[in-house]
């Protein structure tokens, strides 16, 4: 270990895992190390299911019923991806799909008035859907037809809207859609958490409508994707990526200190051995001095016997529950994989809901959620820290990563990517960055 490296990373979560497959792949002298015994961090999946139970304190064990703990592999942070979305990107360009096998999430639903209903989000079911009256339909279909012709580089597209000045809510009145209808574009289709982006410019919010309506293009049932056993399976993808390119990885192994000579990192010392390096980069729980909260999350694990009612018996969704809706600043989200995905024992479900937690009860805030998926075999809570980094780390060269937040989707966390990348290198992330290199001696002609 005692060896100077171009880059350190502590951690072996998602972010940290891609940054380090992409340092790698442009040429850079790796060593990735993690206090834990297995990969992934606070975005593991965790396996067999008599370990969740240990994790959460359970030590009555899980019954029989629940069939054979090596049949599990539960998340600890429930999110898809969007099938036309960033970290797709990422994933086709650096080849690591060939170590993964995805399916569509059957369904996407949104939340109004204690109902569930399909999100629409084409013309036909726009015009099929019952969230809404005929005449509604009619204008929600028009605004949809305005989004996918809408281009940014193309003024004739613009119809009166200027992208970077007309708000979205001036965008919603000049199709004069019903609140119901903005409550479930800007949540359900944009994707948005709270009613903050209503008074922003309209552009970013065009851009997610298109993303959502590209994303379910590809594939169809809805526009997003999950991994068979689990999202734990990221971050290994990744970090086999790095170790093709020469990366160094190191599990269950104690970090002890970050060694700073002038302000700046030098090394990371570890069981009396020193690792030099330039650069380095690690999620918060390695840096506390380094980070500020910046709120909580509410996680509830449930596991059920049966599809959630009024999905028709679908064996993976996502369920929107736009904060209007529950008098609420932010979202609750409910994503339901099973079975079908490897991730639980036969005929088995795990749905997980979560939101921002707004006050001192959180775990009452998400019963609208939990109302949806009774009867629930067995609940696991976790309340967990939001933690962003309070410099830039352009002085130390330390880069924190930011806790993963309650969206549904990666999104957020490939946008922090981005911008660490930036921030290390110097120059705007490019996905072109992380294509293999063709002459590839580490090449992989075996598989």
């Amino acid at each position: 270990m005692d060896e100077e490296y171009d880059v350190i990373v502590l951690g072996t979560g998602l972010t940290e895992c891609i940054l380090s497959g992409i340092m790698s792949v442009n040429g850079k002298k790796v060593l990735h190390m993690d206090r834990n015994p297995y990969y992934g961090g606070e975005s593991s999946s965790i396996t067999p299911l008599e370990e969740l139970y240990k994790r959460f304190q359970l030590l009555e064990g899980p019954p029989e019923s629940m069939g054979r703990g090596r049949d599990w592999n539960v998340d600890l942070i429930p999110k898809f991806l969007m099938a036309n979305g960033q970290l797709v990107k990422m994933l086709l360009y650096t080849e690591v799909t060939r170590y993964l096998d995805f399916k569509v999430v059957e369904g996407s639903f949104v939340y109004k008035g204690g109902k569930i209903y399909k999100v629409p989000s084409t013309e036909t079911e726009a015009l099929a859907s019952n969230l809404m009256g005929m005449f509604e339909k009619r204008r929600f279909r028009k605004f949809l037809v305005f989004v996918a012709n809408f281009d940014e580089n193309d003024p004739k597209t613009f119809e009166g809207v200027d992208p970077q000045s007309t708000s979205m809510r001036e965008v919603y009145r000049k199709f004069d859609l019903g609140q119901d209808v903005i409550d479930f574009t800007g949540h359900a289709l944009a994707l948005y958490r709270t009613d903050d982006y209503l008074d922003q410019p309209c552009l970013e919010t065009i851009n997610r409508i298109k993303l959502y309506s590209e994303s379910l293009a590809r594939y169809g049932k809805s526009p997003y994707l999950y991994p068979l056993y689990g999202l734990g399976e990221l971050p290994q993808g990744f970090a086999r990526l790095s170790a093709i390119y020469g990366g160094t990885y190191m599990l269950n192994k104690p970090v002890d200190d970050i060694i700073m000579e002038n302000g700046k990192v030098v090394g990371v010392q570890s069981e009396g051995e020193v690792a030099r390096c330039k650069q380095l980069i690690c999620d918060p729980s390695y840096v506390p001095d380094r980070v500020r909260k910046a709120g909580q999350v509410i996680r509830i694990i449930c596991i059920l016997s049966h599809p959630i009612k009024n999905t028709n018996d679908a064996n993976s969704c996502q369920i929107i529950i736009p904060q209007n809706q529950v008098n609420r600043k932010s979202d609750i989200y409910v994503c339901m994989i099973s079975y079908a995905h490897n991730v639980a024992a036969q005929g088995k479900y795990i749905a997980i809901a979560s939101t921002t937690v707004e006050t001192a009860e959180p775990e009452k805030e998400v019963e609208p959620a939990l109302e949806l998926l009774e009867p629930i075999d067995q609940k696991f809570v976790a309340i967990s820290d939001l933690y962003e980094p309070i410099d830039d780390g352009s002085e130390s060269q330390v880069f924190c990563s930011c806790s993963y937040d309650a969206t549904t989707h990666f999104e957020t966390t490939c946008n922090d990517i981005k911008d660490i990348y930036k921030r290390m290198a110097g120059s705007a992330f490019d996905f072109e960055n992380m294509k293999r290199k063709q002459n590839d001696v580490f090449g992989e002609a075996d598989q």
